[in-house]
């Protein structure tokens, strides 16, 4: 009778299965500049349709792409959400980028049902753009901000200046 209870509770209520594991690293070719940001979020540079096609295998939910429209390539929202996988386009560069972009992006990285995130650009500059402000924004020193930024892919000046614009734009508490 025991072992009844002990197979229907089983059957019932298996055993969870963890998440797939966002990779740790991914063949520069296919994915530049892939980097673990956190737990459920990886910044990059621009993926070939190839790698995308591989985004829902190694575990992700979620494309966050803030490339313009006229970078192209075309075709990445078709690829992506072919695979059942959500995308998501909020387009910058560093003259456009603002806080409302910003948080944005925040909103979705924080969201536990969008993770695993791949949250990419053309090469991860504006990514690390990104990623600085929101460390900012979240009471992080501007060089500290900076640091992380660099981490996640942050180079150009243009982009460095865009960070500096918008957290000194942000009231200090």
């Amino acid at each position: 009778m025991i072992l009844f209870w002990l197979i229907g509770g089983l059957l019932l209520f298996p055993a969870s299965t963890p998440a797939p594991r966002v990779p740790d690293s991914m063949d520069p070719v296919a994915v530049p500049n892939y980097a673990v940001l956190r737990p459920g979020v990886a910044a990059a540079g621009q993926p070939t349709p190839d790698a995308l096609r591989q985004l829902k295998t190694q575990g992700f939910r979620t494309v966050i792409n803030i490339r313009t429209e006229a970078e192209g390539p075309k075709g990445e929202e078709e690829i992506v959400k072919g695979l059942g996988l959500r995308y998501v386009s909020i387009p910058v560069t560093p003259e456009t980028l603002s806080l409302e972009d910003v948080r944005a992006v925040a909103k979705l990285l924080d969201d536990p049902e969008a993770a695993p995130v791949l949250f990419h650009c053309a090469s991860s500059n504006r990514v690390g753009g990104v990623i600085a402000v929101i460390e900012g924004l979240a009471g992080k020193s501007l060089e500290e901000a900076e640091v992380a930024g660099r981490k996640a892919g942050l180079h150009s000046p243009a982009m460095v200046q865009a960070v500096r614009r918008l957290l000194g734009s942000v009231p200090k508490p």
